[in-house]
């Protein structure tokens, strides 16, 4: 059996491969798997309270339902924008993002 401590040490180092990821990446794609690794921390997190812990059945299976239709909906506007992004720049690289007016 999967102890929680377990669980919350998974997360940890996902979160913790996210972070990095966001840091070290100039790719806007690698910077949103980072930010994808990030939010399955949180899920993993959210599922282990919801099996340990008693009074936390229902809600964290919630919050990781409603981190899933956030991270799909990021996702799916993140990509709109490097799509929109590449056809003006014919680059990803999130160095050449200055340049975007507002």
């Amino acid at each position: 059996m999967i102890s929680l401590t377990a669980c919350l040490t998974l997360s940890a180092f996902l979160f913790a491969c996210g972070v990095l990821c966001i840091a070290t990446k100039r790719n806007a794609v690698g910077i949103l798997l980072g930010i994808e690794l990030v939010l399955h921390a949180a899920n993993v997190k959210f599922v282990a309270f919801a099996r340990f812990e008693p009074t936390f059945r229902l809600e964290g299976q919630v919050f990781a339902v409603l981190v899933i239709v956030l991270a799909a909906a990021e996702a799916a506007v993140a990509l709109a924008i490097f799509l929109n992004f590449y056809n003006n720049f014919a680059t990803v690289d999130v160095e050449q993002a200055t340049d975007l007016k507002g």
